[in-house]
């Protein structure tokens, strides 16, 4: 054989076996191919000088590694095994080869598959990355917490700075050392080992050589894409400072808990990057405590941080997205204001079939002969009685030696004895447990085909139905339902096996066989001949001419996975067999070698049945004989001289591998080498290359017969055996786009896009064919067109057994002309096989219809798919045999998603590369976008079982999220070409006032409400006593002194505290006198209240008004966590340059702890006044402030955008929202309510301190983090006070709903009884969670809870209370608006259940003297109430404006006292940043009019504008949620027009990436954006404030500075 320009069968022996050692390594992936050459050269360098003028191109050549073992898509693939190397003089390198194999027990697939290997494909596949090498492609890679995958060797060098501290602080710390500037480095870690987040090395595999590090890699490989643009030094804070530009910064590292806010100077520094700066290769501390350190550095005005990492990566995300983009595909969608609607676009160059319709190709007749037998049994009973001693069967053992040869005599014999004990003894006595007809399963392994044939030939002369399966390994067998499902449709009862082979059935504890996942119960039954019994004298089988009866059925895996079982009449087996016969031209006597699976398809139908019909001696070589000795098959053939031998092109490829230029092997006896995956476009390499070795050992080209099966016509078509010296067919090379438009096009412009098939040979004897449409009617296709093959033929499945739907679009297929008239009476079967019928009749086959993926309506193969691929230099990273293709709907198209098997060696880089690689490769060659790529363990796919991967099984596994992939790369931004187009917002061309007109003849109303009236108060003492809150309090405490006013719970439930009117006067006095006794604190300045929830806090507030200063309420730092809980104290304490401080004595020291010092200046604070034990002593008067207006308190708070706003509350604000409450919920001297809020802002701290003091109702206060230790708490006290009226926070219902929602049985017992509740308020600034509050109401309603009694309330920062439902009024409503509508801002109501609608309950009954109005945020008109607007408010009880240092009076105007535009020019209004709608329903409220509805949609400033529209975060995170079983909880926002979706997962680490396909999917399918960058986090990592909202722009600002920790991030392409 030539090979290089030498002959290789000149030279010496020794030097031919390590040539051979050589290409078995290479194929196996143990040498690179670079080392492969090196050593090659080495070992023929002697021999080269001689020929040096002589070089023909080689011909088979194994330096291109193909593709491997297992088909894509074919339902049975089989893996490869490890050709063992023939035992030879044993020199070191075949040694040292046999001690790596022993070193890698993992691998048991590492050759290659010639069946998709081509040359020319790999040549195409290389040009192609070559062409996107120059395009200069720089993915970001994924960042991986360290323990989410399994360590690869590389990790454990150490960065070049030689300083073993993480990278972040080799940076930071600027130590890089005097070796070479980090610039140096992080260029080099781009062709390196990991970014990933372990502080491992950046260079590849250590070397200290940092600029020229070249990896050992393949000349074939275009080198890993440089970077877009020259990374940019560390030193350059600019580049670095990525993570600022519109970002708010927070003091003191990002980890903080709750209310933490955003500086609020840091707003002005914003930093805008150079769009170049791309700096790459950072890898990231390994611990929080460095990230502690680096957070340091996140001071303003300091430049920032290295720990940018994260906005780097997200900047090199947008460079590739703004790559430009393949033009959308023929269909995209048209947003048509309601409905997404689908407009399909032909495009103009689309090749069409243009040539004539086709006509059904007849097979030459099917001969009569006379001596064929009337049926098949009957051929067996004439060759067991004239030909006993002539060989049937010769099996085998592992070694490849013959193990027994079963005769004709012992075949038929033993076939009786089975078929008299089937139908006489299985029972007790003269009971017949099987009857004629019944069918029973053959459960046999590959490595016994004797008993199987006496099984097989047992049940057709018993007349008993064989459905032969594989043998179950296990409960979890891949596939093992869908296999009971086969035998649940069949009725099978029982199954037949060996002893050998029950003994190793998966059993149970008590030895009982198992039974298996969906399988029915089966009776076992072992065929050994010693268990048989041996007939009576007069019984005979009963051998009927063959007719329509049902002789066998074979099983079938359809594309979704389902197991069928296809029945074959005895009159189709039989003409089956005779075409075969006449086909193959089988002689009697002749001996045929069988590699196939004898159960089903060619194995069955040659080697077990034709091969009776003609007395033919099998030679059965298993498929572990082939896995030990891959020559055992070629030997058989030279041994035996056997004339045919059947094959499939994975022998072929291991014969070939193993071949080693054995002078004594002869293949000139064979005059058939059947291919029975002939009809895999890549078989045509396969059959040249064995052609090409094995011609030299009499291989004949002719005798080479590739055919076309399927297990509905079964066999299609196949290639006669030729005569010497005729000439060989031709092949077409096909254009692939054209294919993909399921067009023949010969491929003459893009060699790299071709696809060179062989054709299968003629139509079967007595058959007739023709090419269909394969999806719609069966429309007949024109010449030059691809289709379905349909076969007419007596020799072909009947049915689908069982299953009489299926059957009949498969099995009675009348195909129709362009017309649609049918073109005659006779049924066609579909084949499942996708060809066209070529010159003089030839058939070729381009793929099956189970492989077919439909994209944007173009045909890909999964076949072809593969081994683009695996022409990708996979040798390092994947397996071959194991990689499944398919495709997912997501968003009303298919998407493509490549899943295979990482090899434990391969690095983090290494697949990273080889996997955006295969993007390019298959993006090149096949015109296609991969929608996901995804790496899983070695061994983890679902195995068929022969070995190949089980598709269907992987599939589910993807989509139920349980895959567990070790690498992940989704493209939704390259694939999905059909989204929906932006919407342009039009602008307003018309004025305010015609649109108001617009509307009123649209009978739309103008979008307001209002509360009912505050009516007027007569008696001049109570607007006395009401003016202000402290006048009030001095009233109570004089005419009723011993009235509770207040009592407080600890956690067991025992009120630890309470408060009479009189109490709290005199505790408000001391307080008040200490405040003025003091120096230096004077009228009107401001006192921050630092208390727990308490009766001291309220105290306090008195005392200060009492003493005519301003109090400021201040949640309490966390003792466990000062340094994210203290800083935000100092702000508040900063910002409203408070005069004093009011606290505690235990928090007094905590103020002036050396904990305290380490997190913020605490020289600085202003004065601590410990009010635990003070003197009593009165202050000399009372402050009484000269008008109402002036400032009661002022009220902070951290709004979920992180901004800290605090709003100035008037005394006569107060005391009109007191009032306005006090009509609402009917609050009396009388009532009692319970209260478990955080009383520090909001609507929380006026219902603490302020309405009981008021009204004169009894608060009964129950402090939130007491339910931590004692979750009853809250409903217990419900229940033993008979409350009424009660308010809580999301918070504490959350916790309720999760911690109690399984014990209401254990409350009942208690005596919990929520009966007497009437109204369940939560307190909340926004909207109202739905979901939530039924699920409390649904979970208590055990508990006596009535399902009215839950309502929310609404306020914002410019009001605190707008709605709240009240005892009045009718019970809140709830809505269902269309979502994409709402994405347009418009309002349209759906019935419950439509598809994308979204519940919205209403926000509870407007307040009393509060007025709402909805307006258009832009234009500041009011809207009709069929729009979503800014909500914006009227009322007596608005706060006066934001406490600002610097005075801002704009933002003052804008936000407290704006107008209208137009309409009603003179109200001021309020902008309460939220956007809502109003709809009047049918309800009536107390007045008798009809209710007008306030429904609060979201924060203005948390909405995403994406694609023109807006979306509501909470509505994106409820999708996300629902995604995966995983999620906790999720968050989103967007960076630089990326959404970016941060999940919190709740299982373990092994399910983090699963999650980043589902949230894509379903963000994709439900809201129609593209996800740009998932973060996987542990629980709790999201930050949630005291009222239970997230605070996103905190989680982004910390995603940013790379704080997180994240277990993972995927930047989706």
């Amino acid at each position: 054989m030539a090979e290089r320009g030498v002959d290789v069968s000149a030279l010496p022996q020794e030097v031919r076996e390590q040539l051979a050692e050589l290409d078995l390594e290479l194929s196996e992936g143990d040498i690179t191919q670079k080392g492969y050459e090196k050593k090659r050269a080495k070992v023929l360098a002697p021999y080269l000088t001689q020929i040096q003028n002589l070089a023909p191109p080689p011909a088979y050549d194994a330096q291109s590694p193909g593709p491997s073992s297992a088909s894509a898509s074919a339902p049975e693939p089989e893996p490869e095994p490890e050709p063992e190397p023939e035992p030879g003089p044993s020199n070191s390198s075949s040694s040292s080869s046999r001690h790596r194999r022993t070193r890698r027990p993992h691998r048991s697939s590492g050759t290659r598959d010639e069946r998709y290997r081509s040359d020319i494909h790999t040549e195409a596949v290389q040009a192609a990355l070559a062409k996107h090498k120059e395009e200069k492609m720089a993915l970001p890679m994924p960042t991986k917490r360290r323990s989410a995958y399994v360590q690869s060797p590389i990790d454990n060098c150490t960065p070049p700075d030689s300083s073993s501290s993480s990278d972040d602080e080799a940076v930071s710390s600027e130590s890089a050392g005097p070796q070479q500037s980090p610039d140096t480095w992080i260029n080099s870690s781009l062709h390196g080992s990991s970014t990933s987040s372990s502080a491992s090395s950046t260079l590849s595999h250590g070397e200290s050589r940092p600029t020229q590090a070249p990896q050992p890699q393949s000349q074939q490989v275009p080198p890993p894409p440089a970077p877009a643009h020259p990374p940019h030094s560390h030193s350059q804070p600019s580049a670095l400072a990525e993570a600022l530009a519109q970002a708010r910064i927070d003091p003191g590292g990002g980890v903080g808990p709750p209310d933490v806010p955003s500086q609020a100077q840091a707003r002005g520094s914003r930093v805008d990057l150079p769009p170049n700066a791309a700096v790459r290769g950072m890898s990231r501390g390994q611990s929080r405590s460095s990230m502690m350190e680096t957070a340091d550095v996140r001071r303003i005005g300091r430049g920032v941080p290295v720990s940018s990492r994260v906005s780097t990566k997200i900047q090199q995300l947008l460079n590739t997205l703004k790559r430009p983009k393949r033009p959308p595909l023929s269909e995209f969608f048209m947003d048509d204001q309601e409905e997404i609607v689908e407009v399909p676009q032909a495009d103009p160059n689309t090749p069409r079939p243009e040539g004539r319709q086709i006509i059904p190709v007849k097979g030459e007749p099917l001969g009569v002969v006379s001596n064929w037998p009337p049926a098949l049994q009957a051929a067996l009973t004439r060759w067991g009685a004239t030909q006993g001693k002539s060989p049937a069967l010769t099996a085998l053992d592992i070694t490849g030696k013959p193990l027994y040869t079963l005769t004709y005599g012992k075949l038929w014999s033993r076939s009786v004895k089975l078929a008299y004990t089937l139908l006489n003894k299985l029972g007790a006595k003269n009971e017949q447990i099987l009857k004629p007809g019944d069918r029973v399963a053959l459960v046999y392994p590959n490595s016994d085909p004797g008993m199987f044939w006496v099984a097989f030939y047992g049940c057709l002369l018993a007349e008993v139905i064989p459905v032969p399966i594989e043998v179950p390994l296990s409960r979890k067998d891949a596939g093992s339902s869908q296999v009971g499902f086969l035998l649940g449709s069949c009725g099978v009862g029982l199954a037949l096996t060996s002893e050998i082979c029950l003994k190793g059935l998966p059993k149970t504890p008590t030895g009982e066989i198992l039974q298996f996942k969906g399988w029915p119960r089966l009776k076992w039954v072992v065929t050994d001949s010693k268990y048989l019994t041996k007939p009576s004298k007069d019984w005979q089988p009963h051998i009927p001419t063959a007719n329509t009866d049902t002789a066998y059925i074979e099983y079938k895996a359809s594309k979704e996975g389902t197991v069928m079982g296809v029945a074959v009449s005895k009159v189709a087996m039989l003409t089956h067999c005779q075409s075969l016969t006449q086909a193959c031209n089988y002689c009697e006597g002749e001996t045929l070698v069988n590699v196939l699976d004898f159960k089903k398809d060619m194995g069955l139908w040659h080697g077990v049945l034709t091969s009776v019909m003609n007395r033919i001696h099998t030679i059965s070589v298993p498929y572990a004989v082939m896995k030990a000795c891959p020559l055992s098959w070629v030997q058989r053939v030279h041994i035996h001289k056997a004339r045919i031998a059947l094959v499939k092109c994975r022998d072929l490829h291991w014969a070939m591998m193993a071949h080693r230029d054995q002078r004594d092997t002869s293949l000139a006896s064979l005059r058939m080498l059947i291919v029975a995956d002939g009809a895999n476009p890549w078989s045509v390499s396969s059959c040249d290359a064995f052609l090409n070795v094995f011609q030299a050992y009499g291989l004949k080209p002719e005798v080479i017969c590739p055919c076309a099966t399927s297990p509905e016509a079964m066999t299609v078509a196949i290639r006669r055996p030729g005569v010497p010296g005729a000439p060989l067919p031709a092949r077409a090379i096909l254009s692939m786009t054209g294919l993909s438009h399921g067009v023949i096009r010969v491929n003459t412009e893009d060699k790299n896009s071709a696809l060179t098939v062989q054709d299968v040979g003629h139509v079967m004897p007595g058959a007739l064919m023709c090419i269909v449409k394969p999806d719609g009617p069966p429309m007949l296709c024109k010449t030059d067109e691809i289709g379905e093959i349909v076969v007419n033929s007596r020799a072909g499945g009947t049915m689908y057994y069982g299953l009489s739907g299926v059957t009949k679009n498969t099995f009675e297929v009348i195909p129709v002309n362009a017309s649609g008239a049918p073109i005659g009476e006779i049924p066609f079967v579909r084949s499942g096989l996708l060809g066209f019928v070529g010159p003089g009749s030839l058939i070729f086959v381009v793929g099956k219809n189970e492989g077919l993926l439909m994209v944007s309506g173009r045909r890909h193969n999964a076949d072809d798919l593969v081994a683009t691929a695996l022409a990708v230099e996979p040798v390092k990273t994947v397996y071959r045999g194991r990689i499944a293709v398919f495709s997912v709907t997501v968003f009303y198209d298919e998407r493509i998603v490549i899943v295979a098997e990482q090899r434990p060696d391969a690095s983090e880089e290494d697949s990273f590369q080889w996997m955006s690689r295969v993007l390019q490769a298959i993006d090149s060659i096949h015109q296609v976008g991969l929608y996901c790529l995804a790496l899983v363990p070695a061994n983890t796919l679902p195995k068929t079982p022969l070995g190949g991967i089980h598709i269907s099984d992987t599939k589910q596994l993807f989509l139920e999220g349980a895959l567990h992939p070790c690498n992940i790369l989704m493209c939704p931004h390259t694939c999905v070409t059909n989204m929906p187009k932006p919407r342009q917002k039009q602008p307003v061309g018309v004025g305010p006032a015609s649109i108001m007109v617009g509307n009123l003849v649209a009978g739309k109303r103008i979008a307001q409400a209002a509360g009912r009236d505050l009516g007027l108060i007569e008696d001049q003492d109570l607007v006395r006593k009401h003016q202000f809150l402290t006048e009030a309090l001095q009233w109570r405490a004089q005419t009723d002194p011993d009235h509770t006013l207040y009592v407080l719970l600890n956690a067991k439930g025992v009120a630890v505290c309470t408060a009479t009117c009189v109490q709290l006067h005199k505790r408000a006095e001391k307080i008040a006198a200490a405040l003025i006794e003091r120096s230096g604190i004077n009228i009107g300045e401001n006192v921050v209240l630092l208390y727990p929830p308490g009766i001291d806090l309220i105290a306090a507030f008195y005392g200060c008004l009492y003493a005519g200063c301003i109090p400021v309420t201040v949640r309490p730092p966390h003792p466990q966590n000062l340094s994210a809980t203290l800083p935000t104290v100092r702000m508040i304490i900063d910002v409203s340059k408070a005069a004093c401080i009011l606290t505690t004595q235990v928090l007094t020291k905590i103020l002036r702890s050396k904990e305290a010092a380490a997190t913020v200046n605490i020289k600085t604070w202003p004065i601590i006044i410990d009010t635990d034990d003070l003197a009593r002593k009165r202050p000399p008067t009372i402050y009484k402030p000269p008008n109402a207006e002036m400032i009661a308190y002022l009220d902070f708070s951290v709004s979920t955008t992180g901004m800290l706003t605090g709003v100035k509350i008037s005394h006569a604000a107060v005391s009109a929202l007191c009032r306005s409450i006090k009509l609402q919920c009917e609050l009396y001297s009388s009532r009692q309510i319970a209260i478990c809020l955080d009383p520090y802002c909001g609507l929380g701290f006026v219902l603490w301190c302020l309405a009981s003091v008021y009204s004169g109702h009894q608060s009964i206060l129950i402090p939130p983090m007491e339910l931590e230790s004692s979750l009853p708490l809250w409903l217990g006290t419900l229940s033993q006070y008979r409350i009424r009226d009660t308010f809580c926070s999301y918070s504490v219902m959350e916790l309720c709903t999760k911690g109690l929602g399984g014990q209401t049985e254990m409350l009942k017992a208690r005596g919990v009884n929520l009966s007497c509740v009437r109204s369940c308020v939560v307190i909340a600034e926004e909207r109202p969670r739905l979901a939530l509050t039924h699920s409390f109401s649904k979970l208590f309603k055990d508990l006596g809870l009535s399902m009215r009694a839950v309502s929310t309330a609404f306020g914002s920062r410019v009001n605190l209370a707008i709605c709240l439902q009240g005892t009045t009024g009718p019970d809140p409503s709830t809505v269902y608006v269309d979502m994409k509508s709402l994405r347009h801002d418009r309002v349209r109501l759906v019935e419950r259940g439509a598809p994308q609608s979204l519940p919205l309950m209403e926000s509870g009954t407007i307040l009393p003297g509060v007025r709402v109005i909805i307006v258009n945020p832009e234009t500041r008109g009011p809207l009709g109430d069929s729009h979503l607007g800014e909500i914006w408010v009227n009322s007596p009880h608005n706060a006066t404006g934001y406490y600002t240092i610097y005075g801002e009076e704009n933002l003052q105007a804008d936000h407290f006292n704006t107008k209208l535009s137009f309409g009603d020019p003179q109200t001021l209004w309020a902008k309460t940043g939220y956007l809502g709608f109003v709809k009047r329903t049918e309800l009536t409220d107390s007045s008798g009019d009809r209710h007008d509805a306030l429904f609060v949609v979201g924060s203005l400033d948390e909405t995403l504008e994406l694609r023109g529209l807006r979306y509501h975060p909470i509505d994106i995170e409820t999708s996300v949620s629902r995604a995966h079983r995983s999620i906790g909880e999720s968050a989103v926002f967007t960076w630089t027009n990326l959404l970016v979706v941060v999940a919190e997962l709740c299982g373990s680490e092994q399910d983090a990436l699963d999650l980043v396909p589902l949230v894509t999917n379903v963000v994709l399918e439900e809201h129609h954006l593209i996800v740009g960058v998932v973060v996987i986090v542990d629980p709790g990592v999201i930050p949630i404030n005291s009222r239970g909202e997230k605070q996103r722009m905190h989680l982004r600002d910390s995603f940013l500075a790379d704080q997180l920790d994240p277990i993972y991030v995927a930047y989706n392409m």
